[in-house]
């Protein structure tokens, strides 16, 4: 008898007619390593992937500096309005500094949205200024502008009223969008509402050109206050570079390693138990205990791979599905992260079936010929 099987019977050929042979089963453990792969790839995806949005977006506004006072977050949702607005005059006079729009960062309770309070002329003096798809400027208090992204979302048009900030505003302007928020109300009628007079959330600064003496020259002034260029702050707008949601991303790669380990586990040891007769056939024929740990490893790897295939189609789809139904909200799928969901599923997989491989490995030819 040979050490090994070698008739015309493959083992791939083999261990794919044993999936074929388990089709409920086999398409059980794609769809739960499609989950995985699926679980990675959204929260991953749609963490990174608002966080980068949100740094163009910031980027747009056409300042070269951000001023926010000190300890203050790189969220603008958790800005308060602790400055001073008469910072802003003294700003602006400074040599290298060009055009200074102070800005109040206000966050609807129900939606959790952006809304930036501008005095227009200066903000709209930072870059080429707002493209107006339709309408107007705001000019009255209870005036607001939407940017596109947000009225094709919301189904807004020019004359449609929305609350904000458990406030009425009508809108009369949509803007394309890039330029920091979704609405943007009058400075004064947002200082109102919260109770901020003549206090503002952060300073967009544009300079003269040379970014680091403006930058240098508005820390002389107060010193406390967080000065960053606006490129500093776009390169923080990375998942990896914010520590507050490292944590929250391993935990759920971990989950999905769990989850796809689990299954295979269940699935393998089942499956082994199932096939301990047929197993001590192979043995008896010649297979070694390495050939019977290859075929099992590589039904797990075929439905791996499977499963790994068909989830990124479902991110992927999902992301077709996000981008026509919510244009505010943005998956960003990396390379890396693609090959990365399927290194896991992998990983996962193969901790799942190395053990009952293994195992399956050492049944004794006799003792599995006599198993019912």
């Amino acid at each position: 008898m040979p050490d090994s099987y070698d008739g015309p019977f493959s083992l791939a050929r083999m261990f794919l007619g044993n999936l074929a042979a388990r089709p409920l089963r086999c398409f059980l453990s794609i769809l739960a390593i499609a989950i995985q792969v699926v679980l990675v790839l959204m929260i991953v995806g749609l963490t990174s992937g608002v966080i980068a949005e949100w740094g163009k977006r910031v980027e747009g506004v056409g300042a070269d500096i951000l001023v926010q006072p000190p300890n203050s977050s790189i969220f603008f949702a958790f800005s308060s309005a602790v400055m001073q607005e008469s910072l802003g005059e003294q700003i602006v006079k400074l040599p290298s500094v060009d055009e200074v729009a102070p800005t109040l960062i206000l966050s609807d309770p129900k939606s959790l949205m952006i809304i930036y309070g501008i005095d227009y002329k200066r903000f709209n003096a930072l870059s080429q200024g707002f493209i107006f798809r339709s309408g107007r400027a705001f000019e009255a208090p209870d005036e607001a502008m939407a940017d596109d992204i947000v009225a094709q979302t919301r189904h807004l048009k020019v004359g449609d009223t929305v609350t904000l900030i458990n406030h009425p505003f009508k809108i009369t302007g949509i803007v394309a969008h890039g330029k920091g928020a979704r609405f943007f109300i009058p400075l004064k009628a947002g200082q109102d509402i919260v109770g901020a007079e003549n206090r503002v959330s952060m300073f967009f600064v544009r300079s003269k050109g040379d970014t680091e003496a403006a930058r240098a020259d508005i820390l002389k002034l107060d010193p406390q206050n967080r000065v960053r260029s606006m490129s500093e702050y776009v390169s923080l707008m990375n998942s990896s570079n914010l520590p507050e949601l490292k944590p929250f991303i391993r935990t759920m790669v971990v989950l999905g390693i769990v989850i796809s380990f689990l299954v295979v586990l269940l699935n393998m040891h089942t499956m082994v138990l199932e096939r301990t007769r047929e197993i001590g056939i192979l043995k008896a024929l010649g297979f070694t205990r390495l050939d019977v740990v290859k075929l099992l490893l590589g039904e797990t790897l075929v439905l791996t791979v499977l499963g790994g295939l068909f989830g990124i189609l479902i991110t992927f789809l999902t992301q077709a599905i996000l981008k026509e139904t919510d244009p505010a909200l943005s998956l960003l799928l990396t390379p890396q992260w693609i090959l990365g969901s399927m290194g896991l599923a992998l990983l996962g997989a193969s901790a799942g079936a190395a053990v009952p491989a293994f195992r399956a490995s050492s049944f004794d030819p006799v003792d599995a010929l006599a198993y019912e």
